[in-house]
């Protein structure tokens, strides 16, 4: 039978022992140690302090230390913090250092033992129990403490590993989660094992489900525009390096039925030995970017045909007018000289709505506030309109005292006189066309309607898009679909809004409203 205390000694290893292999719980491991720490040495109370990868120390546990004694052992935490080489701190020379301050701060009733925690050749953290009588260790004693510290570091590390190990995949789902784009891990052999929020919302399947099936069940792409699909590009012998990335395109197949426009990156993750472990494939909703190319092609496409219109008038009635075989009636030059003018207005009208808009998407459209009397303005846009058409009646009807309000004369003008140009245009078989006005207690609101085909229900949501023109009237009559674009933009820009009343039996109605104290944006 071994002596009582050498079975404590023994059953105070095993219990260290035990917390190796069962606590990874930091807080919870310190806590653990240090109980039987202080027992094992008969001490009142104690600490531990851990020290970490940037050599600060700090106070991790503490057992019956009062607050202010922690002060104290401040100072001798940064005193040990000079020291990297663990064959410096011998036993002795803590105990010294220690019993010196424990003393001090004691006034001479308590000692202290300190027990320094070393893994890998490097100090972790230090041990301090505080007991009430001083004490001689034995080399049995010193072998003790010794085993008992290596097998507490070791438990510590583990933990903090374990701590560490916990705290970065935390981030990692931080990350995973927040991210915009969808994302989502696959094994070596195609089984899908983690997707995150983003790609959830993507397909509109719950992670559950896509958990565990096939890559190639999941990403199904319904026209391919770019690149090559993993599964052909692993025929081809992808990955052949760590760092090698593939980027597929196309339109992602989902649960509505509807596709998505998509980007997918695939990136592989391999290990030391260059074998796949995993695939990490960032899946991007690239609608916009289809939207801007798409813009773009119809950019190009619109003003071609709309430059290409007028340029080919004028070089043709200049071509006639230069011909020399011909002497042509004063009146013809006339004619041909209004028609040369006319196509150059349209031309410099189209150059600035194309600068505007370019303005627009800089956020520099200028305004210029001041007041403006409404109502004066509105009758002499009319006023010029009536004399470029002999089919249809502007009337102007607005209520008396129409107010005075903070607006961009010009920019209000424009608004007004594209309004009533669309009026004329769409409605080529004459009518009425009436200018209405509303005064409420924060706003004025202006109605410009006509007796046209009007719009189709399915094309009001979109009127207002820059370069938009409904099917119905892209065959009959010219534009470039920047005129409403524009509108809205200085309307909006005033504080206000504009709007397409659907209530209107026959024709088109626009209004648009305009606080009386214009706020500039």
């Amino acid at each position: 039978m071994l002596p009582d205390f050498r079975v404590r000694q023994r059953d105070y290893l095993l219990e260290i022992s035990r917390a190796i292999t069962q606590e990874l719980d930091l807080d919870n491991l310190l806590a653990r140690i240090l109980h039987v720490s202080i027992e094992m040495l008969a001490g009142q109370a104690g600490l531990i302090a851990l020290r970490d990868d940037r050599g600060a120390w700090s106070v991790a546990a503490s057992i019956g230390v009062a607050a202010p004694f922690l002060g104290y052992l401040e100072k001798l935490l940064s005193r040990i913090s000079e020291h990297d080489d663990p064959s410096l701190f011998e036993l002795e020379e803590i105990n010294q250092v220690v019993q010196q301050l424990t003393r001090i701060a004691s006034f001479g009733l308590l000692t202290g033992v300190g027990l320094p925690l070393i893994v890998h050749q490097k100090i972790i953290g230090v041990i301090f129990i505080f007991r009430n009588y001083a004490g001689v260790f034995s080399s049995n004693d010193r072998a003790l403490l010794q085993s008992f510290a290596d097998q507490a570091a070791i438990a510590v590390f583990n933990a903090r590993l374990y701590t560490q190990i916990n705290r970065e995949r935390q981030r990692l789902n931080a990350i995973l989660d927040s991210a915009a784009d969808g994302i989502l891990i696959i094994s070596a052999d195609h089984r899908i094992e983690r997707v995150n929020p983003a790609f959830v919302r993507m397909v509109g399947i719950p992670a559950e489900a896509l958990r565990g099936h096939r890559h190639e069940d999941v990403i199904v792409l319904t026209s391919q525009k770019e690149g090559m699909t993993l599964e052909v590009a692993e025929r081809d012998g992808w990955p052949l390096t760590p760092n090698t990335t593939l980027y597929v395109e196309g339109d992602l197949k989902r649960l509505n039925g509807v596709p998505l426009p998509v980007g997918i990156t695939y990136a592989p993750l391999m290990n030391p030995d260059g074998v796949l472990v995993s695939i990490i494939a960032t899946v991007r909703d690239i609608t916009r970017f289809r939207e801007a190319d798409e813009l773009k092609t119809t950019f190009i496409s619109v003003i071609s045909h709309e430059l290409k219109t007028p340029v080919a008038l004028i070089k043709g009635y200049v071509s006639t007018l230069r011909r020399d075989d011909a002497n042509w009636d004063p009146s013809v030059i006339q004619d041909s000289l209004t028609v040369i003018e006319e196509e150059a207005d349209h031309l410099t009208e189209l150059i600035e709505n194309l600068l505007d808009a370019s303005r627009l998407q800089a956020g520099v459209l200028s305004m210029n506030l001041s007041d403006l009397a409404l109502g004066p303005l509105i009758e002499r846009i009319a006023q010029k309109f009536q004399t470029q058409t002999t089919q249809h009646v502007i009337v102007v009807d607005l209520p008396p005292n129409f107010p005075v309000i903070m607006a961009d004369e010009n920019r209000i003008s424009q608004v007004l006189s594209n309004l009533i140009s669309n009026a004329i245009k769409y409605s080529p078989e004459g009518g009425p066309i009436r200018i209405s006005g509303q005064v409420r207690p924060e706003q004025v609101i202006v109605c410009v309607s006509d007796e046209g085909s009007g719009i189709p229900p399915e094309d009001i949501p979109f009127v207002f898009d820059r370069f938009y023109r409904a099917e119905n009237i892209k065959r009959t009559t010219k534009g470039a679909g920047l005129g409403l674009y524009l509108a809205r933009a200085v309307v909006e820009a005033h504080g206000g809004n504009i709007w397409v009343d659907p209530k209107t039996g026959k024709g088109t109605k626009i209004c648009f409203s305009l606080p009386k104290e214009t706020k500039q944006k």
